[in-house]
């Protein structure tokens, strides 16, 4: 069955192309496997909730009709403002124009949301489409002044406030003297544009819409994970072809169900932070239907994801098996009025064998950011540029993980607090964050499925490193510098240092603290070589003879794994680690990199390709890259065939031997430049 709606149809009518339904969520309730709903052109303010799946062989697919833009929003226009003098402006609203809940008077909160200056609210106030900034009191309505974290400081000087009584909503808002009445001025009315609100719901295609302006609650791990469209704990959903933007919390989420986590008492948790999301797996595992028949297996493909306030794309568990690929994801935390733990392009937790590829994620407070169980897992041919934190950010995770092919050109390109990684012909253009995390233990799996295998903790290392170049910033300071967990480059200044110079971190705990590594893999050098004899292999004699800090670790289980390194290129003075004695080390760049966030674009030259070129002598595979420690599971596709890594970035062809360096295949010997996004 085919379904027509159009904005001038009737609800009442037959749904067809000549007599068309007026709203989407008409078609919605009448759906089921095999149709498609065709939506034309014209802005539909309305909740999607589609009351059917599909199956694999006949899915449901709802797509524009290619007429015109298609808009779903979760705002209402409103237009009967009062004047109040000095760029003010006022309007009052009835509570029963909220669905589901006001979110001008339900607070953002959750697990991992950091406190603020002041009680930020999901209501937001549009103004020609864009969200304006939440303060605390009229009289800063009045006077606004630019927020201190807002990435773009002017934005933050249109601003609002809210009121809510027991019938009516009062709102006043500061539009730097342009008329509401005038303009298309709109507030958020409803959580999402495109949500089941039950589990279950399989093989729905979204497709070719603007979906915008909704208000879904912070998404963390321990709790029901809104966002303004996504699949609720559904199996085989694909989103393509979309402009997602303007939700005040999450884009896409991919992840927990309702009815997930674990209860307050009191106000309070009862248990810590990582015993809860331990208790969330467990829970979804043994009643929750967390089995790759049953929940994810989503595909996420070229839409463009932007000024979405906590993460683009979001999901713990219910992404796993995913393919995420071709999509622009930007302006991902720019108004920091509220920050938190879940905060990034992507946030993924559990992303088992989900497939990151061929994204272009830049303008974000992080990049990507991988936080347990990224088992299975490959990153590959991303763009990363002008993110303020770090690109990729690994936590608490076993592997295998891989990372192949991108581009990680912000400052700050990499915060591993993981294990069990492989990076192939990556170009690293920033500094690096290696540490251990002994604190927390965390799972992970049998190969290519849900169950757990085991639990431990990070001690660091397990991880490889072959034919990646790494791009110096000519800084002679080569001493790793300590930053606090959540901390950015370029750094606050330090008001003391001790008696040989350093950072003195005051009032932070030690289990708090970073180190910071210049450009390269000096932060590998306190691991033990892949090819020494590792420490579960030694003699008890030999065990003997060590000392008590060597036994100590070795015997608590925090002993550091082996790391392995070979073909790497280091550029501009980067710092090769120990671990490779024969590195090709050179001074000059012989690449240029250029970043334009505001066409969302970067540009490479490389200007010395013969410093890049055969630099390898080893073709990297799944032979070379080995098994994980803990979960002994190769680095291979999610349908365990091997790793052969005989192409570049753009698809060209890798000699056996002798390969170039970095992403790209070099073959011509003159100056070579490549556009990106």
């Amino acid at each position: 069955m085919e379904y027509h709606v159009s904005i001038t149809g009737n609800d009442q009518a037959k749904g067809t192309a000549d007599q068309p339904f007026r709203t989407i969520q008409r078609a919605a309730s009448l759906a089921v496997a095999g149709d498609t709903v065709i939506v034309h052109a014209g802005v539909y303010r309305e909740w999607v909730n589609p009351a059917n799946g599909g199956t694999e062989e006949h899915r449901i697919v709802y797509r524009s009709a290619g007429d015109g833009e298609v808009v779903i929003t979760g705002a209402e226009r409103i237009t009967d403002w009062k004047d109040e003098g000095g760029n003010v402006w006022s309007t009052e609203v009835p509570n029963a124009i909220f669905s589901v809940r006001n979110p001008f008077e339900v607070e953002l909160s959750g697990d991992w949301l950091f406190e603020g200056a002041f009680p930020v609210h999901l209501g937001d106030v549009y103004l020609d489409g864009k969200s304006l900034y939440e303060c605390d009191s009229l009289e800063k309505v009045r006077k606004p002044e630019v927020w201190p974290d807002a990435k773009y400081p002017d934005d933050s000087l249109l601003t609002w406030y809210a009121e809510v009584d027991s019938a009516t909503t009062k709102i006043w808002a500061n539009f730097g003297g342009k008329d509401p009445r005038k303009e298309n001025v709109e507030i958020s009315v409803r959580p999402w544009c495109f949500w089941p609100d039950k589990p279950g719901r399989n093989y729905i295609t979204v497709s070719g819409f603007t979906l915008r302006q909704a208000a879904p609650q912070w998404a963390p791990p321990t709790a029901h994970q809104e966002g303004l469209i996504g699949p609720h704990w559904s199996k085989g959903w694909i989103i393509e072809n979309n402009i997602i933007c303007e939700s005040k919390s999450v884009g896409i989420s991919l992840g927990t169900p309702i009815g997930t986590g674990h209860a307050k008492v009191r106000g309070r948790h009862m248990k810590g932070g990582t015993q809860r999301e331990q208790e969330v797996i467990m829970r979804a595992l043994h009643n929750g239907g967390w089995h790759k028949t049953l929940v994810g297996s989503h595909i996420v493909r070229n839409n463009v994801i932007h000024d979405c306030e906590q993460a683009g794309i979001v999901g713990h568990m219910g992404g796993a098996f995913s393919q995420i690929y071709g999509n622009r994801i930007y302006n991902i935390h720019h108004k920091r009025l509220r920050h938190g733990a879940e905060v990034a392009g992507i946030k993924l937790h559990a992303a088992l064998d989900t497939q990151i590829r061929e994204n272009i994620i830049y303008s974000c407070y992080r990049g990507l950011w991988l936080d347990w169980q990224a088992q299975g897992t490959r990153i590959s041919r991303n763009v990363f540029f002008d993110n303020l934190s770090e690109d990729l950010f690994v936590e608490v995770c076993h592997g295998p993980y891989m990372v192949d092919h991108n581009l990680f050109l912000s400052l700050m390109n990499f915060r591993n607090m993981a294990q069990g990684g492989a990076f192939a012909h990556n170009l690293f253009a920033g500094r690096f964050v290696v540490r251990n995390e002994l604190t927390r233990t965390t799972p992970y799996h049998f190969p290519h499925e849900t169950a757990v295998a085991g639990y431990s903790n990070i001690t660091g290392g397990d991880d490889r490193y072959y034919n990646n170049v790494f791009l110096g910033d000519n800084d002679p300071n080569k001493e790793p510098v300590p930053i606090t967990f959540f901390e950015h480059l370029p750094l606050k200044p330090r008001d003391k240092v001790d008696e040989n110079g350093k950072p003195v971190m005051d009032g932070v705990p030690d289990d708090s603290i970073c180190w910071l590594h210049p450009v390269g893999l000096g932060g590998y050098d306190k691991h033990p070589n892949v090819k020494d004899k590792p420490w579960w292999e030694y003699t008890r004699e030999e065990l003997a003879a060590l000392d008590d800090a060597a036994k100590k670790q070795i015997f608590t289980g925090n002993a550091d794994l082996p790391v392995a390194m070979g073909g790497n290129l280091y550029l501009g003075d980067a710092v090769p680690g120990r671990h490779e004695p024969g590195a090709k080390v050179h001074q000059q760049r012989g690449i240029e990199v250029e970043t334009d966030p505001a066409q969302g674009k970067a540009r490479i030259r490389i200007t010395e390709p013969e410093l890049l070129r055969g630099a390898s002598a080893m073709l990297v595979t799944t032979d070379l890259l080995g098994s994980t420690y803990h979960a002994e599971m190769k680095f291979e596709h999610p349908d365990g065939t091997p790793y052969r890594f005989d192409s570049d970035f753009f698809g060209n062809r890798r000699p056996d031997a002798d390969v170039t360096a970095g992403p790209f295949e070099l073959t011509d010997s003159g100056v070579m430049e490549f556009e990106l996004g």
